[in-house]
């Protein structure tokens, strides 16, 4: 991923195909190490395509992923018993304030 979001910051900033120098030099500048292999695969998939058409694409596929309806759904359930447990730290705390009335702090 690091590798990709180099790219992507190299074609926003000047070149439409920026070579594995710019990549190197971006990832170099936050610290990443640079993997050649990977910076040429992805140099040579991308070769003489439009990045914009590229990124629709991939927003078409993942449009059909399911993305957690079930959780949604346990969400509300999970909210309803919220309550419950605030009500019991609640009475949790009401009980360490009575420890104070035994007349010494264990942090002074």
């Amino acid at each position: 991923m690091k590798t990709v979001a180099a790219f992507l910051l190299a074609v926003l900033g000047v070149n439409n195909s920026p070579p594995a120098e710019d990549i190197k030099k971006i990832l170099a500048s936050v610290g990443a190490e640079a993997d050649d292999d990977r910076i040429e695969l992805l140099l040579s998939q991308v070769k003489s395509k439009d990045i914009p058409e590229l990124i629709a694409a991939g927003r078409e596929k993942l449009a059909s992923v399911p993305c957690g309806v079930a959780v949604a759904a346990a969400a509300p359930a999970a909210g309803a018993a919220a309550p419950a447990a605030e009500t019991k730290e609640e009475k949790v705390e009401e009980k360490e304030d009575t420890d104070d009335d035994l007349g010494f702090s264990l942090f002074d």
